[in-house]
């Protein structure tokens, strides 16, 4: 096995890991737990919480930490010691099944909508089993849900994963209808790609906006900016790439499957994408990309901006999410097949998925309606400001002769025509 391969997911406490370090009957109670959602037992979470401290010492931590997402735009996290200290002075290590499900953290300075008065101050984070554990500074991240006293949601993975619920099992209701008793999950995959632009550190300190705002203010148009397209794709230089190497071995340690990079249309400005994974893991991974993308930029004298819209007249950075729902067993329940206009269970659901848009458009747009994203929609960059679906000319023709009862004649399918014979010949 080469390096690469032994050093991805290298700092998580994995499946692979759960099986090697756990008794059998305790990975066997976890794995029902993260795959059907019912409880875990106090005596099972002292057993996952022993193995997972002595994995994390072994690779050399010496804290742990409850990692969450409030409201406020990043994650948040305290730290504290496996240490202990005995009668004797001396200090013991310890990490208990109530302290790895369970944490106290005081809630008052989160953001929380106005649900509660400052004096409420306590909040607990629940530990998200679906999402693995793992070591980063020397420090076991556990992640984790948000909550207060009196259970109002203070986070963004709590609606999270109450949405997947909620897909699954009306997802589950529909695949009974067509006769599927074998699937026992669906599950919502994204794959959520992450635009940036890099800038030097030295001319970055020169710009009180981008420091303060991250964005700039004033200042006189480019020379020339984007209007070539000559970035798009180019070849991705030396100082970059090398911060692209040690990004990508970053994240793989943390199980992060970094797959694609390129240079994106303005200058500067570049693209990162992983392979989907489940919705809420998809999610964390992405708080820690763009959070590994601003220190590794450092170590290189660089600076990543995140913001949506950081220089005016040219293109902005998206977070484009690749979304679909697959079954346990890795079928993609929104994959066409070779004739989609015999597939029923197909079309059924790529008629849910449309309502959807249509009736909830303004929650969707609401999702993405942040200060700094709406100075990016629209305009010729992806998305724009309004909300839509496009289908492709061969599923709309299929849903046009449904709605109006009329005859769908199936379209030769033509192969794409190069002009050179030498070329791979494959279907358009």
């Amino acid at each position: 096995m080469n390096s690469l391969s032994m050093n991805f997911g290298s700092m998580v406490f994995n499946d692979a890991v759960m099986k090697e370090k756990l008794p059998k009957e305790t990975y066997r109670a976890l794995r029902k737990t993260i795959m059907s959602g019912t409880h875990l037992e106090l005596d099972v979470a002292n057993v996952v919480a022993t193995a997972m401290k002595e994995w994390a010492i072994e690779k050399g931590a010496t804290h742990y930490t409850h990692w969450f997402q409030p409201m406020t735009g990043i994650t948040a996290e305290k730290h504290d010691a496996f240490i202990s200290p005995d009668s004797e002075g001396r200090a013991i290590l310890e990490f208990s099944g109530k302290s790895l499900v369970k944490g106290e953290s005081d809630a008052s300075s989160f953001p929380s909508g106005g649900l509660r008065a400052t004096f409420e101050a306590r909040g607990y984070t629940a530990w998200d089993p679906t999402s693995f554990a793992f070591i980063k500074d020397k420090v076991l991240y556990i992640p984790t849900a948000f909550c207060s006293y009196s259970g109002e949601v203070l986070d963004k993975k709590t609606p999270l994963l109450r949405s997947m619920q909620a897909l699954e099992r009306e997802s589950l209701r529909i695949l009974r209808l067509f006769g599927n008793t074998e699937v026992k999950r669906v599950i919502a995959q994204v794959g959520a790609e992450q635009e940036y632009f890099l800038i030097d550190k030295e001319t970055y300190s020169k710009r009180p906006d981008l420091i303060y705002t991250g964005r700039t203010l004033i200042g006189a148009r480019p020379a020339k900016g984007q209007e070539l397209g000559d970035h798009y794709f180019g070849a991705i230089k030396k100082r970059v790439k090398d911060f692209m190497d040690e990004l990508d071995a970053e994240l793989w340690k943390l199980g992060i499957p970094a797959k694609t990079e390129h240079n994106e249309v303005a200058p500067s400005q570049h693209e990162l994408a992983p392979v989907y994974t489940t919705a809420n893991i998809a999610s964390d991974a992405n708080q820690l990309t763009m959070e590994l993308m601003k220190s590794v930029a450092s170590r290189h004298n660089l600076v990543c901006l995140l913001h949506e819209k950081p220089f005016a007249c040219i293109n902005g950075s998206g977070k484009h999410i690749n979304w679909s729902i697959s079954t346990e067993t890795g079928t993609n329940i929104l994959e066409p097949g070779d004739t989609p206009r015999e597939n029923a269970q197909f079309l059924l659901f790529l008629c849910a998925v449309v309502k959807a848009v249509d009736e909830y458009q303004e929650l969707l747009r609401l999702s993405v309606a942040t200060a700094g994203n709406d100075h990016r929609l629209g305009a010729n960059e992806a998305p724009p400001a309004i909300v839509s679906v496009f289908l492709g000319d061969e599923l709309t023709a299929i849903l046009d002769s449904i709605e109006n009862g009329t005859l769908y004649t199936d379209r030769e399918k033509k192969m794409m025509e190069i002009g050179v014979t030498v070329l791979p010949h494959f279907p358009r």
